[in-house]
């Protein structure tokens, strides 16, 4: 672990406890950046041949941290929104279609989905609430909803659901299942095969530790052509590069989500970044974050006047805490814990913490002797 750490250096006094929002970069994606941008200055793309290499490669990375089948199931998008319009847009809809999904999503898992009112498709919003949630969505499921799309870690809460369980009932029920992974890729192992999952996607630039601006797409093989295309260009062909060819059919594999050029300035950072995560194992990044959610929480739960927002059992946990202080406004522990400069944020009903697998726990400890001084004020 000790070896990983040289990764990440923060300005002094520093305290990074904000992964779910926007992750701060390890050292060898700043310099695969700088390298990048040293060959434009050079080179200019005279060796896009070796780009392209890389982009691959990033595919391959892509599709060993969730599992898919084969790296033609990944494509390489801007972000999670547009890669949910893909699915929402691209899917033929029927009036009086159903779309299930929780009450606690991010808008973004939301929004797209009640965009296609005027199509006459309808919301259902699931509570969290209960003590089995999953069952909760499943029950949902009657015969006129045809997609259950649900984050697979909920932004404000914490609370992770089981995919696997909801995976299989979906299949019994014959419903198409969407998994918006952003909070989970890149801090807990993510199977999009275990999970019999049609389409999953997330941002880079959360737990991957990578940019802002580039996202994966899951798109399972079998309900790919299911999808209406709405972007066109050279990039998503199936003969890409032959600029000559007067026919022509958008590519078999994912990439036919893909409409012009790629982001390689972006694909070099993700790259690096996911190469530290693979070096270090998703095993071992989800222990290690575990230990420093645990210590957090329990920490937080021995501070009087504290109450916990995210879940206690351990199967239910993730990457966040979320708390409040009784008596005490969010904002402004938000504004005192900024002054002691933890980075954190707001987020639903309390403060989010979120460290990552190489949080040092003195961290921690200076984070929870901060959130107790603010309590016994």
């Amino acid at each position: 672990m000790s070896m990983f750490l040289d990764e990440f250096e923060q300005a002094p006094g520093l305290r990074y406890l904000n992964h779910a929002a926007v992750a701060p970069w390890p050292k060898r994606a700043s310099l695969a950046v700088a390298r990048f941008a040293n060959e434009n200055v050079w080179h200019g793309a005279r060796d896009y041949p070796d780009w392209m290499v890389m982009e691959q490669r990033l595919r391959e990375r892509l599709m060993r941290l969730t599992n898919a089948p084969s790296s033609d199931d990944i494509a390489l998008v801007k972000n999670t929104s547009e890669a949910l319009s893909f699915v929402a847009f691209g899917l033929p809809w029927q009036a009086g279609d159903q779309i299930v999904i929780s009450d606690e999503e991010f808008p973004s898992n939301r929004i797209v989905w009640e965009a296609l009112a005027d199509q006459g498709v309808e919301v259902i919003q699931v509570s969290l609430k209960g003590q089995d949630p999953e069952a909760s969505l499943l029950a949902a499921c009657g015969p006129r909803v045809r997609l259950l799309a649900i984050s697979a870690v909920q932004f404000a809460s914490g609370l992770r659901l089981d995919l696997a369980r909801l995976g299989q009932g979906c299949r019994e029920r014959n419903v198409l299942f969407c998994i918006d992974a952003i909070q989970q890729l890149g801090a807990l192992p993510f199977d999009v095969q275990a999970y019999q999952c049609d389409f999953a996607m997330a941002d880079g630039h959360k737990w991957m530790l990578g940019p802002e601006g580039l996202g994966v797409f899951y798109c399972r093989a079998e309900v790919r052509p299911r999808l209406k295309l709405s972007e066109y260009g050279w990039h998503m062909l199936e003969h890409m590069g032959d600029y000559t060819r007067t026919t022509w059919e958008p590519a078999h594999s994912a990439r036919r989500f893909e409409c012009g050029s790629p982001n390689m300035l972006g694909a070099a950072a993700l790259d690096a970044s996911l190469s530290l995560l693979e070096e270090v194992g998703i095993t071992q990044v989800a222990e290690l974050l575990a230990e420093r959610v645990a210590w957090l929480y329990d920490g937080l739960a021995a501070i009087p006047g504290v109450r916990l927002h995210s879940p206690e059992a351990a199967q239910r946990r993730s990457g966040i805490v979320s708390f409040s202080i009784a008596g005490t406004d969010n904002s402004h522990v938000y504004q005192c814990l900024k002054r002691e400069q933890i980075v954190c944020i707001t987020r639903g009903p309390g403060v989010r913490f979120s460290p990552h697998f190489y949080t040092p726990k003195r961290i921690i400890d200076e984070t929870l002797a901060a959130v107790r001084q603010i309590a016994e004020r």
